[in-house]
């Protein structure tokens, strides 16, 4: 049996401008924003090349974190180099690409301080 992992929360304190962020900035495509009763508004993005998606939502009690408090989500990319660059011209903070034994990393934060890793593995080229 496969267990696919698709869809990920992402806690936001304010929904429009986290979605602003992560389609502007870090390029996510807006797959949905709907709102299916008064109090619950469900937002599902998905970055370039992913099979997984992350929703933000407010009024969906059984998925609901502090806002901020995610860590170390991370985007696997070809080239670790290009994809900082890319984030940085779009006014993505970008940390410094740090090399672990040949597996190259480099961080960023949403704005309300969940935090992201790009992380390229040579061997995935």
């Amino acid at each position: 049996m496969d267990f696919k992992l698709e869809l990920i929360p992402v806690p936001v304190a304010d929904i429009d401008r986290a979605l602003k962020f992560y389609t502007e900035q870090v390029g996510f495509r807006l797959d949905h924003d709907v709102r299916p009763t008064a109090t619950v508004r469900v937002v599902q993005l998905t970055p370039p090349g992913s099979a997984c998606s992350i929703v933000l939502s407010t009024g969906l009690s059984g998925i609901a974190m502090p806002a901020g408090s995610l860590r170390g989500l991370h985007l696997v990319v070809a080239d670790i180099v290009q994809a900082r660059a890319e984030l940085a011209g779009r006014g993505v903070a970008m940390g410094e690409i740090q090399d672990l034994s040949g597996i190259k990393y480099a961080g960023f934060r949403d704005p309300d301080g969940n935090t992201w890793t790009l992380q390229e593995i040579p061997e995935r080229r």
